[in-house]
C-alpha cells in the first residue's frame, strides 16, 4: 500500500471537494477585481488565468471558493516541479491544451517568479486527487519517476480521460 489510510482519507475529502464543484467542465464564477491586485484573463477555453507576484500569493479567485481548494493550490504550487512531469487524466489535454497536471493549477512561471494562475483545479476531482497523491509520495520519498507511475497505474484504467502529452520521466 502506497498511500496510508489517513492519507486516503484527506485526499478523498479533497476530491469530493472538488467535485461538489461540478466537474472539469464548468465555468466558475469570476470574482470582482480587487483594484489592479492582480492581472486576469478568460483564457480560449474558459478557464480564468490571474497573475499573481509569486507562489506565496494565491489567486483571487480562490476566495469565495472551499478553502480546500486554498489548501490543493498551495500544495500544487509546492510540488510544481514535479507537477510537470506528471500527466493529468481529466481530459485537459485536449480541451484546455494541459501538457501536464501542473497547468491545473499553474499555466507558467516568469523569470521574474510571477505565477499564472489557472482555476481549471477548482472544478475537477481528478486534477485536486493527482496533486494531493503526487505532494504525498514525494513526501514519502518516492521520486519522480515513481510517482509517475502510480499515476499512470491509477488512472490509465477505470474510464479516465486520455492523459495529457507529458512527457515521459527519464
Amino acid at each position: 500500500m502506497v498511500l496510508g489510510k489517513m492519507t486516503r482519507i484527506t485526499i478523498l475529502g479533497v476530491v469530493l471537494s472538488g467535485l461538489l464543484l461540478a466537474g472539469c467542465g464548468t465555468k466558475a464564477a469570476e470574482p470582482a477585481d480587487h483594484h489592479g491586485e492582480a492581472h486576469k484573463e478568460v483564457a480560449a477555453n474558459g478557464d480564468l488565468q490571474e497573475m499573481t507576484g509569486g507562489t506565496d500569493k494565491l489567486p483571487t479567485f480562490l476566495d469565495p471558493l472551499d478553502p480546500v481548494l486554498k489548501t490543493a493550490y498551495t500544495t500544487a504550487a509546492g510540488v510544481k516541479d514535479i507537477l510537470g512531469s506528471i500527466p493529468c487524466y481529466c481530459g485537459c489535454g485536449e480541451s484546455a491544451g494541459h501538457k501536464s497536471n501542473l497547468n491545473c493549477f499553474i499555466k507558467e512561471v516568469h523569470p521574474d517568479g510571477s505565477v499564472v494562475w489557472d482555476d481549471h483545479g477548482t472544478r475537477c476531482g481528478v486534477c485536486v486527487e493527482t496533486a494531493m497523491t503526487v505532494s504525498e509520495l514525494s513526501k514519502q520519498g518516492k521520486s519522480v519517476k515513481e510517482i509517475r507511475s502510480v499515476i499512470d497505474k491509477t488512472y490509465s484504467t477505470g474510464g479516465y480521460a486520455a492523459p495529457t502529452p507529458t512527457p515521459d520521466v527519464l
